[in-house]
C-alpha cells in the first residue's frame, strides 16, 4: 500500500437531521453562518470551526478568531449549536457521540484500545462504547460530555415549527442561563461551573432529574485540542495515533474516503436529533467533483441562453 500524507486529502463537514448523506448541507467551515438542520425531533443551527483548516468549500478561512480566544487558543476544533427539542426528552436520554455504518476493527491501528482507555481515565469518564463490536460506537450522556451547556427560552412556533430566536447564535456560547432559564438550574442544583457541571451529571440520578424540554432552546459547545481532523490523528498527552495509513480506497469502493461523525441522539429510542460528518476526501476526487458541478453549472447556463433565443421572436420594427 502506497503511503498516505495528509496534503493528499480535503476536508470536507457536513450536517443534517439523520444518517442519510442526501439529507446534509455542506459547512462553511470558519465561516459566518451556521447550517439549519430540521428533523423529526428537534429545531437546530450548528456551526464548526476547524484550526488550520484545509478543505471544502474552496477558498474557506484557515482559522476563526475563536482560536484567538480563551479557553480556545489550543483547541483544534469545535461543534456549537443552538436545539430545541421536540418533545421532552430525559437528560438521561440525550446522548452525543460517534458511531459507524460497519464493522471497523480489522481497520483500527494498533493503539486503540490504549487510546480509549486514556480518553476515558483523562478527558470524559462518561464514555461508553466499543470500536470492535460489528456496531462501533462511543457516546456519553450530552449533559456530562458537552464542554459548554447553555439552558435558554421558550421558542415559538411560525406556522407550525420552532424557531430559534434570533438573538441567539452559535458564537461565543458560555456555561449557564439567564433569568427564568438560571432559576431552572439552580432548582435542580446544577453547578453554574462548566467542569462541575460535567461531574454532577456522571451521576445517573442527576441526569435523571433533568428534562430537556419541549420548546425550549439549548445550546452547546463541543471543542478539544486532541482530534487533528485535517490530519485524521488523535493526539492525547504522551501518545499520538493516526488512521491516515489506514485508509483503504479498494475497500471503501465507491466511496474513496473515510468519515468521522457526530452524532445526538436518543439512547432508548434510536431517534436522531442532527449528525455532523467529517470526511477526508482525495483531493483528485473533490477536484473531479467540482469540475463536474463547474461543467454543470455551465451547460446549464448554455441551455438557458438556448431556450432563451428559441423564445424570442423579431418584432416588425426589428425587420425594418
Amino acid at each position: 500500500m502506497a503511503h498516505k500524507t495528509a496534503d493528499q486529502y480535503l476536508l470536507r463537514v457536513t450536517a443534517g437531521p439523520d444518517y442519510d448523506p442526501s439529507t446534509h448541507a455542506l459547512v462553511a467551515v470558519n465561516g459566518p453562518t451556521s447550517v439549519p438542520v430540521f428533523s423529526n425531533h428537534c429545531t437546530a443551527n450548528i456551526k464548526v470551526r476547524v484550526q488550520n483548516y484545509r478543505g471544502l468549500p474552496h477558498g474557506s478561512p484557515a482559522t476563526s478568531a475563536y482560536f484567538s480566544t480563551a479557553p480556545h487558543t489550543h483547541d483544534q476544533y469545535s461543534i456549537a449549536f443552538s436545539m430545541i427539542p421536540h418533545t421532552t426528552v430525559s437528560g438521561n436520554e440525550l446522548l452525543f457521540g460517534n458511531d459507524f455504518d460497519r464493522p471497523i476493527r480489522d481497520r483500527l491501528p494498533p493503539g486503540t484500545e490504549t487510546a480509549f482507555k486514556i480518553v476515558k481515565w483523562a478527558i470524559d469518564p462518561g464514555l461508553e462504547g466499543d470500536f470492535y463490536s460489528d456496531t462501533p460506537h462511543l457516546y456519553g450522556p450530552l449533559l456530562s460530555s458537552i464542554n459548554v451547556l447553555r439552558v435558554g427560552p421558550k421558542a415559538t412556533k411560525r406556522d407550525g415549527k420552532y424557531e430559534i430566536p434570533a438573538h441567539l447564535h452559535e458564537d461565543g456560547i458560555t456555561e449557564g442561563a439567564e433569568g427564568e432559564e438560571a432559576e431552572l438550574r439552580k432548582e435542580k442544583q446544577i453547578p453554574e461551573d462548566a467542569a462541575a457541571r460535567k461531574k454532577h451529571f456522571l451521576n445517573e440520578k442527576h441526569r435523571k432529574d433533568w428534562e430537556f424540554e419541549e420548546g425550549r432552546v439549548y445550546q452547546g459547545d463541543f471543542f478539544n485540542p486532541y482530534i487533528d481532523f485535517n490530519e485524521f490523528a488523535l493526539k492525547l498527552p504522551g501518545f499520538s495515533l493516526s488512521v491516515l495509513g489506514y485508509i483503504d480506497a479498494k475497500q471503501d469502493n465507491l466511496r474513496r474516503s473515510h468519515e468521522f461523525r457526530y452524532v445526538m441522539k436518543n439512547k432508548s429510542t434510536g431517534d436522531v436529533f442532527f449528525v455532523v460528518v467529517f470526511t477526508l476526501v482525495p483531493k483528485e476526487d473533490a477536484e473531479n467533483e467540482s469540475a463536474s458541478i463547474t461543467a454543470a453549472a455551465s451547460d446549464e447556463v448554455k441551455q438557458q441562453d438556448g431556450e432563451k433565443k428559441d423564445e424570442y421572436e423579431p418584432k416588425d420594427d426589428d425587420l425594418d
